[in-house]
C-alpha cells in the first residue's frame, strides 16, 4: 500500500465535527513514485484525522489526485502514528505538549529509570511514577491521566479500524463516545446504533461473532420491532409479527425457548415491555402510559365558566365581518371552558377562523396586557410551515413542538420537561392529526397540570409518520369534549376542493369529478405522458405570471417514471436552468443550483428549520483555501448556511412527497396520478394531497387509479393502545 512518512506543518482547514482536515504536510519518506519529488518538501493533504499535532510523525495512507480548482493534493485513506522506536524520540514525546506536567528533564529521568516500556508501566500502575524523584503527586496523576487519555483515543481508533470501520466512521464514534468507546467495544457493540446504521454494525459484529450470539439476538428483536413500528405505524406486536421480521429482516429463525429467553432478558432491560400478549418497546409503552396518566391530572383540574360569551362573540363578529355557524359558536365556547378540547374538521370548515377567535376571546377574557398574552399563551403546530400559518391568522407568534421543548438535537432530549415545565396558561396545537406518540408525550410532560389543551386537526389525514394514531384515539376514547366541524365553506359558486376531499374521505365520488370547476381539473392522461403534461401546465403558469413558489407538484413516491426525483430534475430546468451566472454545486447524482426551490428533511431547531419546511437556495460559495463549499438558503426569511457534507438534509422541492406536503397549503396544487404508484394510492393518502390545495387543484393522470385509491382503506389500522389505556385509566374498563 502506497504512504507518504513525515509531520503536518500546518491546518489550513479543520471540522471539528466530523474530523475533516486539510493540512500542509512534510514529507520524509514515501514508496508512491508520484509523491518521489515531494520528499524533503510539503504537499497538501485532505482526510479525516480523529486529533492532529505537529510534533507527531505519521504514516499516511492514500492516493496523490488533482482536484480541478485546488490542483494536486494527497487524498488520505486511513494513517498511523510512527511506533516510538529510540530512548530520543521517548523523551521527545513525553515531553510534548502532548503530555501535560512533563518537562524534557523529567521526561529523561523517566526513560532512564523505566526504560523504553515507561509507557505502558505507567499506564497499567498508577504508582509506577513514584520512583522518579522529585516529582510531587499532582505531576504525576497529570503525567498519568494524559497518558491514558493520549493512548485510549489511539488504541479505540485502531480497534476499530480492526473490526471493519473506516476513518471517518471511526473518529465519528470516538468524538461521541471518548472513553467509553473501548468498553463499547467490548461489551455491546450495537449501542453504536444510536448513530450509525444498524445494518453496517450487525455486519461487522456477525464478522467476529456467531450469528446467534446472545448480544445479537437481542439487538436483533429490538431493531425489528423498531422496523416494524416505521412501517406500519404500531405501538405494539404479536410474536409472529416480531418472528416474521426477524426472518424477513436478518435471516433469524428462533424457536419458541430461544425466543423467550431472548424476550425476557430484554424485558429485565427495561427495553421491551410484554402485557398479556402485546410486546411494546418500553419508549412506547411508556409514552402510551404517560399521555394517559398526564391526561387524567389535568382533565381534573378546575374549569372556568366564559359570562357574557354570546355579547362578547357577537362583538368579535362585528369587529372581524365574520359570521361563525353553530357548531363553530359551539367549538370557541366549549374550547374556552374546557381543560382539553378536541376540534377537527377537513379543508374549508373554519379551523383557523376558530383558532383566531378562541386567542382573541381568551385575552378578552382576562384582560391581558401584550406582555401577558406572550407569557400565557402558546402557538404551537408539528411543522414550521404549519406554525407560521397560525402566526399569520392570529398575530401572535407561533413555533414548532420542538422548538417549544427547546429540543436538543444531539442528545435528542428536550430542555422543556417534567422537570422544567412551561409557564403557558393556554396551549393550542395544531395540525394534530401529524403528532405521534413520543412528541404527544414530550408535551403533555412539559406543560402544567392546570393548562387548557386545545387540540385541532383533521382526522382524516394521514397518521402521523412515527408510531401511534394520537388524535384518532383521543376522539374514539369519547373522554374528552370533541368538536367536529361539518359545514363548508365555497369560495366561489364554482368551487370544488372542499367538497372533492370530502366526498374522497366518505368514498363516494360525484359521477361528475373528471369536470372542470372554477378551481379544480381531472386530465385524463396515461402514465406515459404524465411528465410532458405537468411540464407543459408549468409552462403555461409561467406564462400567466406564476412561479415555482405559487406551484407545488405532490407525489406519492421518489423512485420511477414519475416519481419525485424524477420530476425534479425536469421540473429544476424548467424553473431554474443551467446558467453561466448561477454557482452550483454537485452532491452525489443531484445538482443543486442559485435560485433551487428545496425541502428541509431534517428538524435543526438551533437553526428555526424543521422537516417539512421549503426554501430557496441564495448563494452557493465555492470552496477556497481556507473555506469549504457554503450553500445560503432562504426558509420565508429563516436563513441558513449548510456545508456540502449537509446537504443530505435537504432535497429539491418542485416536487415533494404528499407526507411532506402535511402541515403545509400550497396556492396551487397538481397531484399526478397514475397505478405505477399503486402501493401508495390509498384513501387518506389522496385526500391529504387534495386537501393542501388552496386556490386551484390539477390531478394529472387515470381515472379508474383515482377512483381505487379513494376506495383503498390501506392506512386505516394500527395497532394502538392508547385508547384503551385512556378508558381504564378514566372510566375503569379493561
Amino acid at each position: 500500500m502506497n504512504y507518504i512518512k513525515g509531520k503536518i506543518r500546518n491546518v489550513i482547514y479543520q471540522n471539528r465535527d466530523n474530523g475533516y482536515v486539510v493540512a500542509v504536510f512534510r514529507i520524509k519518506e514515501t514508496n508512491d513514485p508520484k509523491m518521489e519529488e515531494y520528499v524533503g518538501k510539503t504537499a497538501t493533504i485532505t482526510g479525516t484525522f480523529l486529533d492532529i499535532n505537529s510534533e507527531e510523525t505519521f504514516i499516511l495512507y492514500g492516493e496523490a489526485t488533482r482536484h480541478e480548482r485546488f490542483g494536486f493534493q494527497y487524498q488520505v485513506k486511513s494513517y498511523e502514528k510512527e511506533s516510538i522506536s529510540s530512548e530520543s524520540a521517548l523523551v521527545e514525546f513525553l515531553s510534548s505538549s502532548l503530555i501535560k506536567g512533563c518537562g524534557e528533564k523529567t521526561a529523561e529521568k523517566i526513560v532512564e529509570v523505566l526504560g523504553m516500556d515507561a509507557i505502558e508501566k505507567i499506564k497499567s500502575d498508577e504508582h509506577a511514577l513514584d520512583v522518579i524523584p522529585a516529582l510531587s503527586d499532582a505531576k504525576k496523576k497529570t503525567i498519568r491521566s494524559s497518558l491514558i487519555e493520549y493512548s485510549d483515543a489511539d488504541d479505540s481508533l485502531l480497534k476499530l479500524k480492526e473490526l471493519g470501520f473506516s476513518i471517518p466512521e471511526a473518529t465519528k464514534i470516538y468524538k461521541k463516545y471518548k472513553e467509553e468507546t473501548k468498553y463499547i467495544i467490548e461489551s455491546n457493540l450495537y449501542v453504536l446504533t444510536e448513530i450509525m446504521d444498524f445494518n453496517k454494525i450487525d455486519s461487522i459484529y456477525r464478522t467476529h461473532h456467531e450469528e446467534m450470539d446472545t448480544v445479537r439476538l437481542k439487538a436483533c428483536i429490538v431493531e425489528a420491532m423498531k422496523r416494524l413500528s416505521n412501517s406500519n405505524g404500531d405501538t405494539y406486536y404479536k410474536v409472529e409479527e416480531i418472528k416474521d421480521a426477524l426472518k424477513k429482516e436478518f435471516g433469524l429463525i428462533l424457536d419458541e425457548i430461544t425466543f423467550e429467553s431472548i424476550t425476557y432478558a430484554l424485558e429485565e432491560e427495561n427495553k421491551i415491555v410484554l402485557e398479556g400478549e402485546n410486546y411494546y418497546l418500553a419508549e412506547y409503552y411508556d409514552a402510551e402510559a404517560d399521555i394517559t396518566n398526564n391526561l387524567y391530572q389535568l382533565n381534573a383540574s378546575n374549569t372556568t365558566p366564559f359570562y357574557g360569551f354570546d355579547e362578547e362573540l357577537a362583538k368579535l363578529e362585528e369587529d372581524n365581518h365574520v359570521t361563525y355557524n353553530e357548531d363553530q359558536k359551539s367549538a370557541i365556547k366549549k374550547a374556552l371552558e374546557n381543560k382539553i378540547t378536541i376540534i377537527s374538521g377537513g379543508p374549508g370548515t373554519g379551523k383557523t377562523t376558530i383558532i383566531n377567535a378562541i386567542v382573541k376571546l381568551y385575552i378578552k377574557m382576562r384582560d391581558y396586557s401584550p406582555m401577558e398574552v406572550l407569557a400565557n399563551i402558546a402557538l404551537l403546530a408539528p411543522t414550521g410551515r404549519a406554525s407560521k400559518k397560525m402566526s399569520t391568522s392570529t398575530g401572535l407568534p407561533a413555533m414548532t413542538i420542538h422548538r417549544f421543548l427547546k429540543w436538543n438535537k444531539d442528545t435528542n432530549n428536550f430542555g422543556v420537561n417534567e422537570y422544567h415545565k412551561a409557564q403557558e396558561n393556554l396551549i393550542i396545537v395544531d395540525e394534530m392529526s401529524m403528532i405521534d406518540v413520543t412528541l404527544f408525550d414530550a408535551l403533555l410532560k412539559g406543560i402544567k397540570s392546570n393548562v387548557q389543551l386545545i387540540l385541532v386537526g383533521d382526522v382524516h389525514q394521514l397518521p402521523s409518520v412515527g408510531p401511534g394514531l394520537v388524535l384518532n384515539d383521543l376522539i374514539e376514547s369519547d373522554l374528552f369534549t370533541f368538536c367536529p366541524l361539518e359545514k363548508i365553506y365555497r369560495q366561489s359558486e364554482n368551487s370544488y376542493i372542499p367538497y372533492l376531499a370530502l366526498e374522497i374521505k366518505n368514498k363516494d365520488l360525484a359521477e361528475d369529478f373528471i369536470s372542470q370547476k372554477d378551481d379544480y381539473n381531472f386530465l385524463s392522461v396515461d402514465a406515459k405522458y404524465i411528465k410532458d403534461m405537468i411540464k407543459k401546465i408549468c409552462l403555461m403558469s409561467k406564462e400567466k405570471g406564476l412561479t415555482e413558489e405559487d406551484i407545488q407538484i405532490l407525489a406519492p413516491m421518489y423512485k420511477g417514471e414519475n416519481g419525485i426525483d424524477n420530476l425534479n430534475i425536469i421540473l429544476q430546468e424548467l424553473f431554474n436552468p443551467k446558467d453561466a451566472k448561477k454557482e452550483e454545486i454537485r452532491y452525489g447524482e443531484v445538482i443543486f443550483r442559485e435560485g433551487d426551490k428545496v425541502l428541509q428533511l431534517q428538524n435543526n431547531p438551533d437553526c428555526n428549520v424543521f422537516n417539512g419546511d421549503i426554501g430557496y437556495i441564495r448563494k452557493i460559495i465555492p470552496r477556497s483555501n481556507k473555506n469549504k463549499d457554503l450553500i445560503m438558503i432562504d426558509f420565508e426569511g429563516v436563513k441558513v448556511e449548510y456545508n456540502k457534507e449537509d446537504l443530505n438534509q435537504i432535497k429539491h422541492a418542485y416536487a415533494i412527497t404528499i407526507h411532506k406536503s402535511q402541515g403545509s397549503e400550497f396556492a396551487h396544487v397538481i397531484l399526478p396520478i397514475t397505478r405505477n404508484y399503486y402501493k401508495m394510492l390509498y384513501n387518506k393518502l389522496i385526500y391529504t394531497g387534495v386537501s393542501r390545495a388552496k386556490k386551484s387543484l390539477v390531478i394529472i393522470g387515470e381515472p379508474n387509479s383515482f377512483i381505487m385509491a379513494v376506495n383503498n382503506d390501506y392506512a386505516s389500522s394500527r395497532k394502538t393502545m392508547l385508547k384503551e389505556k385512556l378508558m381504564h385509566k378514566f372510566l375503569g374498563i379493561r
